[in-house]
């Protein structure tokens, strides 16, 4: 699967879930994520709690419900493979357009890359199947 082609021609919204050393585990809403051209995918992400879930456990899963069909979309099961804190980068990067100060307001962000170690359907096991069997 192309992720690249996948996230830029789908139209959806996603859910973006973390846990910590002590295995509790947090879900948020989270845009599309940005895909490298090396095939990573990178979240910007505020130092809140799923960014300190990802300093003590590397591991993640990004579940995204296309818009057009409930049922279809992708469970992304991802590893924490990197970190940038570039400002420009950043800016080239952010797609919600605030204001300087409303930006600065809503604490630092990072760029946080992953490396996708499993895709599977929204929906089932990937075997075809629906369900447990």
């Amino acid at each position: 699967m192309n992720l690249k082609d996948y996230f830029h021609e789908t139209g959806g919204r996603g859910v973006f879930s973390s846990a910590g050393t002590d295995g509790r585990v947090t879900s948020a809403i989270y845009s599309s994520p940005h895909v490298m051209d090396d095939n990573r995918l990178a979240f910007i992400l505020r130092e809140h709690l799923t960014y300190a879930n990802l300093q003590e456990n590397p591991y993640a899963v990004y579940l995204f419900m296309e818009g057009r069909n409930q049922l279809d979309g992708v469970r992304l099961y991802l590893k924490k493979s990197g970190e940038d804190n570039d400002p420009e980068l950043l800016a080239s990067m952010t797609r919600r357009h605030l204001t300087p100060e409303e930006d600065k307001a809503k604490g630092p962000k990072h760029i946080v890359y992953f490396e996708v170690e499993k895709i599977l359907p929204l929906v089932g096991d990937g075997s075809g199947k629906i369900g447990r069997s």
